[in-house]
């Protein structure tokens, strides 16, 4: 008889909720196999003497049961699926047997070709899964896999939808600045959108990688008249998505943290306007890191603070407790008090904060133009003004300035 020629595997998905999947080892595949299955929802039971510590905790929360012996004959009676990965080449060839016998779908990690069934490799981005066979290449397949996902993820790989898209508003966080800093699900709405209102702050970079045909709004040059400028900006993203168009409200760093997000929330939720918030890096931590300043340390700093410095310390509109601060021994990070910095030093100073605490100054992070400037809490108004420092500056104020890699 004529020698076949090998065939390719035929792909499908298989559903396996509420059905019965055994996994005989406990290893290295089944740690990274048994997320995958658990979240189909999959009756697991492992069978193995032991198992990984991660494999172990999925047992200890009910996840899958975990019988801790070695394969026998049956343990794949009434089984869909099995994966076998013992270190027993014994066991394993009887278990493929078995698998053989009950017509049981059966992965082989010792042995692909003694197989029924090999897994792919699997991504997943919004709703859809990738799978990829490449043959007896695993590790094109999964190069192939991360650049599908990756396409999808970051909007780089057009996939049109053939079903009604939802309008409607994002109130997406764009990082601190460097473009590459964005979540992939920020970058991938900006990708689908038809109107971006964007901040000046926002990484602006990822505006020119949109399309021609997405109007980009400037936020700061809205014409407010007699609303407030926020306001106009909250009737702007009304409009556009009443209009039916899918909106990005791009603001810098994250929507929650000193952006007037939930101000624009609680507008279109009044207005009806369904939205979505993406969270974004917040350059509160994000910028110090970059200037290779952790904002704790063990033996250094247990606690860090965070507080918006547009308001001077002696202005009646200032909500923060100065005075609690400067008794704090943690890390004292400052947004947007470049024009305060000046009074906020006298003021933490004047409520026993130390003048020679370490102070950077840190402008532009994450982004080519990023400066770092040093001092203390003495001489930090007087250096910015020297420096000629500008905003965007996150200030960072504590012994946590000093600390380098050699510590």
């Amino acid at each position: 008889m004529a020698e076949h020629a090998e065939h390719a595997a035929y792909p499908v998905g298989l559903r396996l909720s509420g059905r019965r999947v055994v996994v005989l080892g406990g290893g290295q595949v089944a740690q990274r196999r048994l997320p995958s299955l658990v979240a189909a929802g999959a009756d697991v039971l492992l069978i193995s003497p032991s198992a990984k510590p991660s494999v172990e905790a999925m047992a200890d929360t009910g996840e899958i049961r975990w019988e801790r012996r070695r394969y026998a004959p049956g343990d794949l009676a009434d089984a869909w699926y099995a994966l076998i990965s013992t270190d027993d080449p014994e066991a394993n060839a009887a278990a493929s047997q078995e698998a053989e016998d009950r017509r049981v779908w059966c992965v082989r990690s010792d042995d692909a070709e003694a197989a029924t069934a090999w897994t792919p490799a699997t991504g997943r981005s919004e709703g859809v899964t990738v799978a990829v066979l490449t043959g007896r290449d695993p590790r094109r397949s999964a190069a192939v896999r991360d650049a599908i996902v990756e396409g999808l993820r970051d909007g780089t790989l057009a996939a049109p939808h053939h079903r009604a898209r939802a309008t409607g508003v994002a109130l997406v966080g764009g990082g601190p600045g460097d473009p590459d800093l964005i979540t992939v699900r920020g970058r991938r709405l900006l990708a689908e959108a038809d109107v971006v209102i964007a901040d000046r702050l926002g990484p602006r970079d990822l505006l020119a990688e949109l399309p021609p045909h997405v109007e980009v709004i400037d936020a700061a040059k809205i014409p407010y008249g007699r609303f407030m400028a926020q306001e106009a900006i909250n009737n702007a993203l009304i409009e556009h998505a009443r209009a039916g168009k899918s909106v990005v409200r791009l603001k810098g760093g994250d929507p929650y943290v000193f952006g007037r997000g939930m101000e624009e929330l609680q507008a279109l939720a009044e207005a009806g306007i369904p939205c979505t918030v993406v969270p974004g890096i917040s350059s509160s931590i994000s910028v110090p890191s970059a200037a290779g300043i952790p904002v704790t340390h063990r033996g250094v700093a247990q606690e860090f603070t965070v507080v918006s410095g547009h308001v001077a310390p002696d202005d009646e509109r200032s909500t923060v407790d100065w005075s609690a601060l400067a008794r704090l021994r943690g890390t004292l990070v400052v947004l947007m008090g470049v024009e305060n910095s000046g009074a906020i030093a006298a003021t933490l100073i004047a409520h026993g904060r130390g003048a020679d605490t370490p102070v950077a100054v840190v402008q532009e992070g994450t982004t080519a133009a990023q400066r770092r400037v040093d001092a203390t809490l003495g001489t930090l108004g007087e250096t910015v003004r020297a420096e000629g420092v500008r905003p965007p500056a996150v200030i960072v104020i504590g012994e946590v300035v000093a600390v380098n890699p050699t510590d």
